[in-house]
């Protein structure tokens, strides 16, 4: 028994020593839109720039809101898009100036933990933001 408690531990520091995710490095932003092409349009272009590693297109959404003091239903796709925090501000950029609507929805929620390998993903592909010299 003794052997199986010392590898445990020893297991067990050995991932503590690997795991290094500083929480909120991370972010996911979600961003509705009228149809799959214009979606479409934006998350490839938001890949394309290295705004987002990924963004997933979710559709049959139905939003339900008040705009100029009525109130609406509309269908939707639902974009999850997964980025680095640092970059969020191009990214709402990049939204606005490419979405057909006078307000768009751009919100976002930091990750605080996940996929250790998943992560190192959206860093290789999204690089972090430098500070201006």
């Amino acid at each position: 028994m003794p052997i199986l408690l010392t590898t445990g531990r020893h297991l067990l520091s050995s991932m503590a020593a690997t795991v290094s995710y500083v929480a909120g490095t991370h972010s996911m932003a979600f961003v509705t839109a009228p149809s799959q092409e214009v979606a479409k349009k934006i998350a490839s272009g938001l890949v394309k720039n290295k705004l987002a590693a990924c963004v997933n297109i979710i559709p049959n959404v139905v939003s339900v809101y008040e705009w100029k003091e009525e109130i609406n239903e509309d269908s939707e796709v639902l974009m999850m898009i997964k980025t680095r925090t640092s970059r969020l501000e191009e990214l709402t950029k990049f939204v606005r100036e490419n979405h057909p609507y006078d307000v768009c929805e751009v919100i976002s929620s930091q990750i605080d933990q996940g996929n250790q390998p998943y992560l190192d993903w959206i860093s290789s592909i999204v690089p972090d933001k430098t500070p201006p010299v």
